[in-house]
């Protein structure tokens, strides 16, 4: 009995080194059958190992036609263990897909490996076959032809309207008639202004009078010259002008102008400045 197990001990540490014995089903299977493009293929494989080993698969790396879906699940059934991965493809027709390999690991740090294998499987296209009737080509789409007289029509539309305003800018200046012409008022009476208290007013009339006929007398005695240089020039320019009467006169209308004279003397001296007026202007 001894001998004997002593024997299958040293063929079972044989076999583990050799990498034979470890798999007892056979290859990976794909569920489902009739599976499409974007369907989650699930394939898996029955693993064997001596009693107190473990299984442990490795995570798949993804690729541009296959990849997982999530980690690789491990779970010991009564034939074995079993190592199911989940895999989509987006790429119809016949997968082949390159497995890690799967380790077993036993007790005392003792490791073996299994190479992973191929699975393959097919998955069928959702889109349907329409590559067998070749539909013919389209016509060229051409843009619609398109009158031009619409375009033409707003583009004078919108000069004949550009010229009307420029017009309305440049229009001329209208025409605004003159102020209404107003009659001269007619002079009150001397009477009248010194009737109302104004005596003061009366002696400057009367001298303002005075002073623009003799200036129209003798340019030269212009109004704004004093009395005494007005009637230097008026003497050389007129030698028979009444230039004593004129000082007379106009020195009593600036001093009743100044109210320097009672109201009397005003209206007298105003009736000699008048007289004075009219020979000067005759």
């Amino acid at each position: 009995m001894t001998a004997r197990l002593v024997f299958l001990g040293v063929l079972a540490s044989w076999r583990l080194a050799t990498g034979q014995g470890a798999v007892q089903g056979g290859d990976w299977v794909a569920t489902p059958l009739h599976a499409t493009v974007g369907d989650t293929v699930w394939v898996e494989r029955i693993v064997g190992a001596p009693v107190g080993w473990r299984v442990r698969a490795d995570r798949l790396d993804a690729s541009d036609r296959v990849e997982p879906i999530a980690d690789p699940a491990v779970e010991r059934t009564p034939g074995g263990w079993r190592i199911r991965y989940g895999l989509v493809a987006w790429a119809p027709g016949a997968q082949s897909v390159r497995l890690p390999p799967i380790w077993l690991l036993g007790p005392g740090g003792r490791a073996d490996s299994l190479a992973g294998g191929t699975a393959r499987f097919e998955l069928a296209s959702v889109l349907p076959d329409t590559a067998a009737v070749p539909k013919p080509a389209l016509d060229p789409v051409r843009a619609p032809r398109r009158s031009t007289l619409p375009l033409l029509a707003a583009l004078a539309l919108a000069a004949a309207v550009l010229a009307a305003g420029v017009g309305w800018r440049r229009r001329g200046p209208r025409t605004v008639p003159g102020p209404t012409p107003v009659g001269a008022a007619a002079d009150v009476p001397d009477a009248r202004w010194l009737a109302a208290g104004e005596p003061r007013a009366v002696a400057a009339r009367a001298s303002a009078r005075l002073r623009a006929a003799v200036a129209r007398a003798a340019p030269a005695a212009h109004e704004a010259l004093s009395i005494e240089q007005c009637l230097v020039v008026l003497g050389q320019a007129r030698p028979s002008a009444p230039v004593a009467a004129l000082r007379e006169t106009l020195i009593g209308l600036t001093e009743a102008q100044f109210a320097a004279a009672n109201d009397a003397d005003a209206g007298v001296l105003a009736v000699r400045a008048a007289a004075l007026t009219r020979q000067f202007t005759a």
